[in-house]
């Protein structure tokens, strides 16, 4: 069962930050996770669509320019990274998932993809693009169809990983309340990878190693692999 870390190692360190993700690299975790949304046609590493919780602002995302949310501590002197300034740190060491949270994120993901493929050497089959917005990701399949898709889920279906097998997702990721041996079994039977967030502590971690999820989200990537 591979561990991803969630927001970078977002147990220890301010998350969704180069120094989470930095730490998260040197834990060797098998995966990061991040968040993305779009200000002034960059995307920007966040959580939240404000950013009371995660910074030393305050104010909706939307209000802010790129100069002034770069302004912000996102905790430990951070800044709140651009995905290019995150895509340079990552540098195909790992697999980065990255989730779109915003419903303007489509061209300037394909964009700065083509861009980090041409001028950094990143490799797309080390990337997974996840989203709530399952309509976000039938646009990304009919525009790059090479790219894996993460299809997240916060339920569980009547029909289990049927949503997910047709988007063409290569994962269905999974909230840690809302998964049974049926969700896996399903998903694995139609070729789908079961990712599951977010598994802070040991007991929940082996649950979900007997029900055979292939991967964790965790804020702790270091102390899970000694669970």
């Amino acid at each position: 069962m591979q561990i991803i870390a969630h927001r970078g190692a977002s147990g220890l360190y301010p998350e969704n930050t180069l120094l989470a993700i930095e730490q998260a690299l040197l834990a060797n975790a098998d995966g990061i996770e991040i968040d993305v949304f779009c200000v002034e046609n960059t995307l920007v590493v966040i959580h939240d669509e404000n950013v009371n919780r995660t910074t030393n602002g305050t104010g909706l995302l939307q209000d802010f320019t790129l100069k002034q949310l770069q302004q912000l501590d996102a905790g430990s002197g951070q800044q709140v990274p651009t995905l290019w300034q995150v895509l340079q740190l990552v540098n195909n060491q790992t697999l980065l998932n990255i989730e779109l949270k915003g419903a303007d994120t489509i061209e300037p993901l394909l964009q700065l993809l083509a861009k980090a493929e041409t001028e950094l050497g990143t490799d797309p089959d080390k990337l997974l693009i996840s989203s709530f917005n399952h309509h976000l990701l039938k646009k990304i399949k009919t525009q790059k169809p090479n790219l894996k898709l993460g299809a997240l889920t916060a339920s569980l279906p009547l029909d289990y990983a049927v949503f997910a097998s047709e988007l063409g997702a290569w994962s269905v990721n999974c909230d840690k309340g809302f998964i049974n041996q049926h969700m896996v079994l399903d998903a694995h039977q139609r070729g789908l990878k079961v990712w599951v967030y977010t598994v802070n502590d040991a007991v929940t971690a082996a649950k979900m190693q007997q029900l055979g999820v292939d991967a964790i989200f965790c804020n702790y990537p270091q102390e899970a692999r000694g669970w």
